[in-house]
């Protein structure tokens, strides 16, 4: 069964988007955490900016990464989930800390957040309607 099947078999809440949904949003949202994202390791990279401000940024970076593998490499719906969450928790970290020294970062991530609450709720539920 390919991931397509596979995901497309899942019980899923009445209120989750349609599949193809998924890859135009995160088309937004990528291009959103290229550019804020990147900013924030060139002001570390270039010691305008404390290492440990851009840890979270890196940390975000790489749950976010994982949450494919575990969720359609290993059809880990419980491992998604705590990823996910990670994702969340690192974006309110990185939003937090970088908002008194550069606030249009964490402005411009807004969307990400919302998306990323919202993928939360939606894969806790897949997870729950799928044990």
């Amino acid at each position: 069964m390919n991931t397509y099947e596979w995901y497309q078999q899942l019980k899923k809440p009445a209120w989750a988007p349609p599949s193809f949904l998924f890859g135009i949003v995160w088309s937004v949202l990528y291009a959103i955490i290229a550019v804020s994202f990147g900013f924030v390791a060139i002001q570390a990279l270039s010691t305008r900016l404390p290492l440990i401000i851009a840890l979270p940024f890196l940390l975000n970076i790489i749950f976010n990464l994982l949450f494919t593998p575990l969720q359609f490499g290993l059809r880990n719906n419980l491992l998604a989930a705590v990823d996910i969450i990670l994702v969340v928790v690192t974006l309110v970290w990185a939003m937090a800390v970088i908002w008194p020294i550069y606030p249009w970062v964490g402005v411009v991530n807004i969307p990400y957040l919302l998306w990323g609450l919202y993928a939360t709720f939606l894969q806790l539920n897949i997870t729950f309607l799928n044990n």
